[in-house]
Order: structure tokens, then C-alpha cells, then sequence
């Protein structure tokens, strides 16, 4: 009987464990190894700071996905992986594989700047649920001695939208409660312009972005790297400080240390179109673990995005090509990566999407309207709905 280990337990780790049980059935052995217990959605996490969900809304436990599907779960991080042993090590075990899957997501590198994050520094994070509650509370504290508050992303940063969002979900809160003359926002990017998102921007995302900033009031200033963070003050690159009295910015991100040897010098991993490791056959890697170089350098280091919709993507790929490996049929034809998007802007949303995900593209656009909040809502519900009950054939 087969063995595949999947490490991660978030949207790619857990759609790819289900899915190749949909598609292999019972005859196959499939374990998940991951640190966390829980599943989060994390596109909820600023909905989560802002005080529009609880913990317990947007996440599931995981042993209670996988059980029923007779998956096995390890509790524990991987540590490291010998690919030529074919074997992952926890702290207490070490586990044999016939097929890898890594769906680890990013490190999220703090350490790169000082003075940067919730736990050794002084900003606040919105990329893990303690993180979240945290930046929750101190968001909170803002409205009893409001002051300047400064939102965006460092360089090395593969994921803008989360800083985007917050940016406009502050600003309607702060002028929900008649404050927002009190709050001076500003919206801190290493992009080279506006809506450029790590892949030379959607369609007319600068011209939108640029916009509906502006309408809003929002300072901007962008293609800028941060040196360092002290108390009350952001100091960038150029000698520039910003003041604030809450600060979130995204932080640079690298591959997981466990994984990492197996990728690039920041650790991201080299895969094939069928998201295989181009030198170990038995290894493929799926979500933000996967390395994708840029369209174009840009003059602040940026990141190409993964977001959950291509992570499903990537899994259901990479657990079709095993399946048909151990099935001996054909495997299925590579497609182009395409990504769509919604972010909420407090009072509506944009919709973006790119096909494929970087230029030059068949289709990109971006807009707003009310209605894409909803279908964000909706979308949140089901997607829930749908890993409660360990469903992955569905969209």
C-alpha cells in the first residue's frame, strides 16, 4: 500500500490530502503532519481584527476534518526531510513516505528587520489567528487615544491583499465612529506602484488603487523598504520616519526551515507545471511554498502572490498527477495558473482576476461593488461548509 505524507494543514494541505482520498480511495495510506490544529480561513483574519468575526466563526479543527476520512493526523511540525531516505522528521518520530506533499505556507521572516512584529517588535500582524486576536485587541485600545496608524507591507512581502483590505477597513471603522480626523492613515508599500500586488498589477488596479485611496484620504508611499521599527516611529531606507500609534505591516516571507534546503536561497521550492520537485520525482509542493520568480525585478524586492484560490488549484493538480501515477493512466494536461480575488473595502469590495496569473494575460480587470462583498461573505460560509464536511470535488 502507498504512503503519502502531506505536510500543512490549511487550504492546500488538507484539499490535497481529501481530494486524493476521493480519488484513490481506501486503498492508500495518507497522513497529514502539521504544527497547527486548527484550520483557519485566513482570508477572514482582518475581518477578525476589525471585530467582524470571532475565532471560533472562522476556524475548524482538523483531526475532526480528516477522521472521518479515515486520514491520518500528526500533530507536530516537521523538523526537516531526508528526500534521498524518503522520510519526514518531527521532533518524536520520523515518518516514510512514497510520495511528499509540502503545503507548509511561508516563515514569516520578522527577524529580517528590526523592530518588526507582534512578538519581538512592535507592529502588529494579521498572517496567523494569535496574531490576529492580538492586533484584534490592540486595534481596540486605538479608539480610546487615537493617533497616526500606519498599514502596509515590508519588502520581501509575497501577499498584498490582506494590507489593502485593513487599509480600507480602518478607514470606514474610523469614520464609522466619527474619528477618522483624528486618525492620520497612511498605506506603506515595497511595490513600485500602486495595485501592482507582486505581479505588474490587474488590468487597471494602479489607476483603481490610486483612486480609491485618494477618495479616502490615505496617504501613500510606495517602492520603499523599512530599516527598522522602534517605538512609536517606522524608520525607512531613505531616511524617511513615520510616526504611529499602531502599525501593521506584512513582513518578508521565506520558505519553512524544514523545507527550505530543498528550495531557492530564500527557500521557496522549484516545481514542474504538475507542482513536482524538478529534482526529486516523489516531492511536490503546492500554496506559497512554491517558487515563482517575478514578472519583472522590481527596485524594493517583491514577491509573487499564492493565494488560497491557486493553493486549491496547485492541490488538486498535484493529488490528480499522483493518483493517475498510481493508477497507471494518463496524467492530466498542465494548465496555465489563473487567480481571482475579493477584497473587502469596509463598505463594498473589488473583484480582481488575472488569466493567467502573470503578463502578458489573456483577461485582468479589476472593479468594485457592493455585491462583491457579499459574494465574499458567501464564499466564506461556503467554503467552511464545505472542508466541515471534507468535501473537495466541489469548486
Amino acid at each position: 500500500m502507498k504512503n503519502i505524507v502531506v505536510l500543512g494543514g490549511s487550504f492546500g494541505g488538507l484539499t490535497a490530502a481529501l481530494e486524493l482520498r476521493r480519488l484513490l480511495g481506501r486503498n492508500i495510506e495518507i497522513t497529514v503532519v502539521s504544527g497547527d490544529g486548527l484550520f483557519v480561513f485566513m482570508p477572514s483574519l482582518p475581518w477578525l481584527i476589525m471585530g467582524h468575526r470571532r475565532p471560533q466563526d472562522i476556524t475548524l479543527k482538523v483531526p475532526d476534518i480528516l477522521a472521518p476520512k479515515k486520514i491520518g493526523f500528526f500533530h507536530e511540525a516537521a523538523e526537516r526531510i531526508d528526500p534521498e531516505a524518503c522520510k519526514v522528521f518531527t521532533a518524536t518520530r520520523e515518518i516514510p513516505y512514497d510520495y511528499l506533499i509540502i503545503s507548509t505556507g511561508p516563515h514569516l521572516a520578522y527577524d529580517e528587520i528590526p523592530g518588526l512584529g507582534p512578538d519581538r517588535g512592535y507592529t502588529a500582524s494579521t498572517f496567523t489567528l494569535d496574531h490576529a486576536v492580538n492586533a484584534g485587541l490592540a486595534w481596540q485600545k486605538l479608539f480610546e487615544d487615537p493617533g497616526p496608524v500606519v498599514v502596509g507591507s515590508a519588502q520581501g512581502v509575497s501577499c498584498f491583499g490582506p494590507s489593502y483590505e485593513l487599509a480600507y477597513e480602518m478607514d470606514a471603522e474610523l469614520r464609522r465612529r466619527k474619528i477618522r480626523n483624528r486618525v492620520p492613515l497612511v498605506y506603506l508599500t515595497s511595490e513600485p506602484y500602486l495595485g501592482h500586488m507582486g505581479v505588474d498589477g490587474f488590468g487597471n488596479s494602479r489607476r483603481f488603487f490610486e483612486d480609491t485611496l485618494a477618495e479616502r484620504e490615505i496617504k501613500t508611499i510606495v517602492s520603499r523598504a523599512i530599516e527598522e521599527v522602534v517605538p512609536g516611529e517606522i524608520r525607512l531606507k531613505d531616511g524617511t520616519k513615520l510616526p504611529y500609534k499602531f502599525a501593521m505591516i506584512a513582513p518578508p516571507f521565506k520558505g519553512v526551515p524544514a523545507v527550505a534546503p530543498l528550495g531557492n536561497p530564500r527557500g521557496f521550492i522549484p516545481v514542474d507545471k504538475q507542482y513536482r520537485h524538478t529534482k526529486h520525482k516523489n516531492i511536490f509542493t503546492i500554496g506559497v511554498a512554491v517558487a515563482i520568480a517575478p514578472p519583472d525585478p522590481t527596485p524594493v524586492p517583491t514577491g509573487v502572490p499564492k493565494t488560497g484560490f491557486m493553493t486549491v488549484r496547485m492541490a488538486k493538480t498535484a493529488a490528480a498527477v499522483i493518483s493517475s501515477e498510481i493508477k497507471n493512466t494518463p496524467p492530466p494536461s498542465p494548465a496555465e495558473m489563473n487567480v481571482v480575488c475579493i477584497m473587502d473595502m469596509g463598505n463594498t469590495a473589488a473583484f480582481m482576476k488575472a488569466d493567467p496569473l502573470l503578463p502578458p494575460r489573456q483577461k485582468s480587470v479589476t472593479k468594485d461593488g457592493y455585491q462583491y462583498r457579499l459574494l465574499k461573505i458567501a464564499f466564506e460560509k461556503y467554503f467552511l461548509w464545505k472542508m466541515k464536511r471534507g468535501i473537495s470535488g466541489l469548486p
